[in-house]
């Protein structure tokens, strides 16, 4: 047990044991070591301290005194109103998301974490979970009714401010045209609706069971030329309610204008083409199943085939209507829809093995269609090349500077295929990091080698591209709270990566090449001041890092009249 003399010969606080050891050498006569074994120093830091003390004239060494607590400033800040409001809404059993809400709707913006702690200094408890149809009406969301718009002169905040960044090609493009077609009503008319659901693929929101809290925006609403954002059922019901064919027209009608806007995007020459397996994971029994790569298995999944314009790196056409049994004529109907488009075949298509058979290699060939693909290996494929003579082989060097092998070996020859007319190019690969040759077909007889094994590696970046689709424009969220059709989905992500295309082709400085969203980060996702005037609506940009792309983009310049926010020009400006 610890007694009051412990307290002097074992001190537990570090000044008091200083003192008690020097006491100990120069009052009670301790030597040095004596002294530094009784209170736990090493003879070195000791004699330190001794030195230390000799030297030192002022007595706080022993003691200092504490230090000085900072005088705190008066508040002279005049009283946050939103602290009374808070409780005023409570008082109404108003519970704190209710009171986010509506603050949000009184342009009184205050987080979550600051009305729970208003509420906890006030003693306020937690409300009990109470029915829906116990709760106050104060809580039921605005019904989406365009002919509800408040287009009066008004400021407003919102969070989603980057997707006016779109607005002026979508004015230019004409949507309400583009999209007349399809079913709407008085209000929510298509185009209202059609920017509504692209206004969550452009912010990559991925329609959780937590979306709708996410969009109860003024912000986004206004860009869809809505009162406030339709309810989730709301949008599902319209994604179904959607005719194919009247989804395809509007499809051409969209490039026809896209191409207008930026030539880029409407006149392609060379083309990566792929299929991608949209995972489902419900009991539906008219589902397939298909191959799915990342998960390397066959599982049910809609079935979508992909184009993408190689030059302009942007999705161009999309059919996810593909079945086991006409999936090998995918490539077919999108050659037969291209020159419909734009009145030419395609010059180049580069594809997998697994997307044609060599019967439909044959009728490119009849097209005048030059061709990239791979062709499947059997074991008597791979003896007979690596049986060749060492002679027939050659090295070549690639120019892609970022590949790890640059200067793989080559058997470049012709053959025979089963249901082809005339003999095909075929170019063996090795040293290129695997363990069997790599082979390529196709019908380009003089092209250089190295060129067309380039050309191979960057069809690659479609699967980027397609991963990107997923992870950004959740291309994949067939099961979501927010379940849409998956045609419309998908021709959804095909316009959202074409207006990305475009914004990053007129920034230009290195931002063509990147991705959806990275471009997102560093130049959509920003909030905004709105205000709305009888001729106006200027969107106040907050400051980011990369505004100054933006201003040399020419954005602060452009005065593009809306037609769905009754013509008023659009006005970006920078914080």
């Amino acid at each position: 047990m610890t007694g009051p003399a412990d307290r002097f010969l074992k001190p537990a606080s570090p000044h008091q044991r200083r003192y008690e050891a020097l006491r100990a050498r120069f009052v009670e006569g301790c030597s040095t070591a004596e002294a530094a074994r009784r209170f736990g120093y090493t003879p070195g830091s000791f004699r330190n301290l001794c030195s230390r003390f000799l030297n030192q004239a002022d007595p706080a060494f022993l003691f200092p005194d504490p230090p000085a607590r900072p005088r705190r400033a008066p508040d002279t800040r005049p009283p946050d109103r939103r602290r009374a409001r808070i409780r005023e809404l409570r008082a109404s059993q108003l519970s704190i998301h209710d009171i986010h809400r509506a603050l949000q709707r009184e342009g009184q913006g205050a987080s979550i974490g600051f009305i729970h702690k208003v509420l906890k200094e006030a003693g306020l408890t937690r409300l009990a979970r109470r029915p829906p149809d116990q709760r106050p009406a104060v809580l039921a969301a605005p019904v989406a009714d365009r002919r509800e718009l408040d287009l009066s002169p008004r400021r407003l905040r919102t969070d989603f401010g980057g997707l006016f960044l779109f607005a002026h090609d979508l004015a230019q493009l004409d949507l309400d045209h583009l999209v007349r077609d399809l079913l709407g009503s008085r209000m929510i008319p298509p185009g209202c609706a059609i920017r509504a659901l692209l206004a969550l693929k452009l912010w990559g929101i991925g329609r959780p069971s937590r979306v709708m809290p996410e969009v109860l925006d003024a912000g986004i609403a206004l860009f869809a030329g809505l009162n406030a954002m339709p309810k989730r059922a709301t949008l599902t019901d319209y994604s179904c309610r959607v005719d194919p064919r009247h989804l395809t027209s509007v499809m051409e009608r969209w490039h026809h204008a896209l191409a207008g806007l930026d030539r880029r995007l409407g006149h392609g020459q060379s083309f990566d083409l792929d299929f991608h397996t949209i995972p489902y994971h419900g009991d539906e029994a008219l589902i397939e199943k298909h191959y799915v790569s990342k998960r390397s298995r066959r599982q049910k999944g809609i079935l979508t085939f992909l184009a993408r314009d190689a030059g302009a790196r942007s999705f161009v056409w999309a059919n996810a209507t593909v079945t086991r049994a006409t999936q090998h004529d995918a490539i077919l109907r999108f050659v037969d829809a291209w020159t419909q488009r734009t009145g030419a075949a395609p010059a180049e298509l580069v594809f997998d093995s697994r997307l044609s058979t060599y019967a439909n290699l044959a009728r490119l060939e009849a097209a005048g269609i030059a061709f990239l693909t791979l062709r499947r290996r059997t074991a008597r494929m791979v003896d007979a090349l690596l049986a060749a003579p060492p002679s027939q082989w050659r090295r070549i060097t690639l120019h892609n500077v970022g590949r790890a092998y640059r200067t793989p070996r080559i058997l470049d020859q012709t053959v025979p295929l089963r249901d082809y007319p005339k003999p095909i190019r075929q170019i063996a690969i090795t040293d290129l990091g695997h363990d069997r040759p790599t082979l390529l077909l196709t019908n380009q007889m003089t092209a250089r080698a190295s060129d067309l094994i380039d050309r191979y590696a960057r069809r690659m970046v479609i699967e980027n591209t397609i991963a990107d689709a997923i992870d950004f424009f959740h291309m994949d969220a067939l099961s979501a709270a927010v379940p849409l059709k998956i045609d419309v989905d998908v021709q959804l992500t095909v316009m959202a990566s074409a207006l990305y295309r475009t914004l990053a082709a007129r920034l230009g400085d290195g931002f063509e090449t990147q991705k959806p969203g990275s471009l997102f980060r560093k130049l959509v996702k920003a909030s905004a001041t709105i205000d709305i005037t009888p001729t106006d609506i200027i969107v106040t940009l907050g400051r980011r890092a990369y505004n100054p792309h933006l201003l040399k983009a020419g954005f602060a310049e452009r005065r593009t009249p809306i037609p769905w926010l009754d013509q008023r020009r659009l006005n970006i400006r920078f914080a």
